[in-house]
Parts: C-alpha cells; structure tokens; sequence
C-alpha cells in the first residue's frame, strides 16, 4: 500500500513540476532482469525513474545521508531503496543489489555517485560497472538533461514546467572480471559506461569525458 502511494504521489507531483518527452524508449525492456546507468545533476532524476517504469522490483540505492531524515528515510524504505554507502566499500548493500538482480530486479544508478555541481559529467566511480560485470545484467545508458537544479528552481519561480529529456540508448553487457586483471579491467568498464552515457549528452554536458578517446569512437 505504501509503495502505491509513494508511487502516486510522486507521479502528481512531476507532472506539476516538469513535462518528461523520453527518447529511446524501444531500448528498454519490458520485463526482466537490466541496469539503467545515468548521469546526475539534480534531484529530479530519481522521481523521474517512478513517473515512467511501471515495475515494482526497481531496485534504487539512496545515500546514506538520507536515512537520517525521518521523511526521506520513510519515502526510501516504502520504495524498498538499499541506503548505500557512498564513500566506502558496503559489501552488504552491494550483496542485497545483486541478489535483487538476480532474482529480476531493475537496477537503476548513478555512476558518479553523487550530484555534479558543474552540472557536466564528472568522473564515474566503479560501483556500477563492478554490478553489471558481476550480474552479467544488461546496461542500458540514459542521458538526462533539463534536470539541473538551479534551472529547475529558476521555471519554478516563474511557475513554469522544466522540460526534462531522457535519452536511452541500445543495451550492451560487460564481460565477467578476472581477478588478475580486475582493477585494470574496471576502470576501462567504468570509462565504457560513462562514455556511453556521454554520448547522449549534448556537448555541455559531458564534462571530464569530452575528450575521451572512446566517446569520439562512439560519435563518429
């Protein structure tokens, strides 16, 4: 019951606030087990994710931060979220992520691991390549614009919807790690998905991936 709600009014809210037009929308799979990698750059992206999946096995990392307000921390735990730490390795909320996708489960994550306060891509952490290396799950990459908070706040003054634009592009999987190669291997993992995501970017946000080999690759 708690999650309906949650879900409802989550719905009533974006569709006050913001006007999502979605492309790519054939990439993303109807049913079964994936992970949807996005960049960050404000805070409507996460309700974002509940406005356009209609599943109930979304599986959504929250910081740890937000289990110290009683709110979010309700909100979370109605949406079944896993509070991660962001900082260290928590081998326990990485265990409980992989155990969710295996049973099905749509993870949906930032690479980067928290905001850009550039509003621009910065540099991807290895979390998310790590799980779909080891989950063996598709990676589905979105950019995100029109998410920034400052912009968003600004239409709101001026009671106007932002016009949020989600870009999915084709899935593609990452090989299983080799434990001789696996620090190696995850950093050319990671710099994979956030040049994926890059490239369904507009220039101005790809930030510190602009110039990365393997983006001019998938441009071209």
């Amino acid at each position: 019951m708690g999650y309906r709600i949650v879900r409802w009014v989550i719905k009533v809210i974006m569709r006050l606030i913001c006007r999502v037009e979605v492309r790519g929308m054939e990439h993303v799979p109807a049913q079964g087990s994936y992970i949807v990698v996005a960049n960050h750059v404000g805070r409507l992206e996460v309700p974002v994710v509940y406005t356009l999946l209609e599943r109930q096995d979304i599986i959504m990392l929250a910081a740890e931060k937000y289990r110290q307000n009683p709110l979010t921390r309700w909100v979370f735990k109605q949406l079944d979220g896993i509070f991660i730490d962001r900082f260290n390795a928590d081998y326990a909320a990485l265990r409980e992520t992989l155990k969710r996708l295996k049973k099905g489960g749509v993870l949906v994550m930032a690479p980067e691991g928290t905001r850009s306060k550039s509003g621009a891509l910065i540099e991807g952490r290895d979390g998310a390549s790590y799980l779909a290396s080891v989950s063996g799950a598709p990676v589905i990459p979105v950019g995100v614009t029109g998410t920034r908070d400052r912009e968003v706040l600004a239409n709101l003054k001026r009671l106007r919807r932002s016009h949020v634009v989600l870009n999915a592009g084709p899935a593609f999987t990452l090989p299983a790690l080799k434990s001789q190669e696996r620090e190696q291997k995850l950093k050319e993992y990671t710099d994979e998905i956030m040049c994926q995501i890059a490239a369904l970017l507009p220039e101005d946000y790809r930030g510190v991936y602009a110039d990365h080999p393997r983006l001019k690759e998938l441009l071209s």
